[in-house]
């Protein structure tokens, strides 16, 4: 009867132990809804243009501040993967050194950059919340409206794909709200065309420095 009991009592407790996970999951919510303002901070890389007298990297794309949305979903308290969303942004485009002199405004651009990470989070039940993350980012570039005095128009590439590098925190400030720092580094490029022949090839490749609040349900 006690070898019983004691089964008994031990399965309960087993039990209960694996469901805590589960139960402070659904405690928590499985959506985190966040809101950021985004630096972006260009690192400007681009190839020469010799018959431009266009030295490396004088192609320089302007920084900027950004309003930044994501969504992301908890599959564990520990994975979650997260989805970062913007409006398109306008860009303009500078030439620092040529045969021109410089620096000289060729014009600007439109980016539209949504990216998907997925999320490890080391402490999801603490106050203090840190987490990495890798995945994918897809830029659509649109507007192009660039052109070098007495050369003429240029093109971009329409789109850029690239790998994107993560990590930040989330501190409790208030029951299911947030305090949230971000930095990520995120591959975008393209090559720079006239006529249809490629002069050069553009790296932009951000850092992303981002704070902001989140709400999860």
């Amino acid at each position: 009867m006690g070898s019983l009991l004691t089964r008994a009592i031990v399965g309960a407790s087993l039990g209960v132990m694996c469901s805590l996970p589960a139960a402070a999951q659904e405690a928590q919510g499985n959506w985190l809804i966040r809101a950021r303002a985004v630096r972006l901070d260009m690192a400007d890389k681009s190839d020469p243009i010799p018959a431009l007298a266009v030295p490396r990297d004088a192609i320089t794309v302007n920084d900027k501040t950004i309003p930044e949305v994501d969504i992301s979903y908890f599959f564990t308290p520990h994975i979650a993967a997260e989805l970062v969303l913007t409006v398109p942004q306008k860009q303009t485009v500078t030439v620092e050194q040529s045969a021109l002199g410089g620096p000289v405004d060729i014009g600007t651009f439109k980016h539209l950059p949504p990216t998907l990470m997925l999320q490890y989070h080391f402490l999801p039940e603490a106050t203090v919340r840190p987490y990495v993350g890798a995945g994918l980012n897809y830029t659509r570039i649109s507007s192009v409206k660039l052109a070098v005095p007495t050369v003429g128009p240029l093109q971009l590439d329409n789109s850029s794909f690239g790998l994107a590098l993560g990590a930040g925190v989330d501190i409790a400030i208030a029951k299911n709200v947030f305090l949230n720092f971000d930095v990520k580094k995120v591959q975008i490029s393209a090559d720079v065309t006239q006529w249809g022949q490629k002069l050069s090839t553009v790296k932009l490749d951000p850092w992303l420095f981002g704070v902001g609040v989140g709400y999860r349900f």
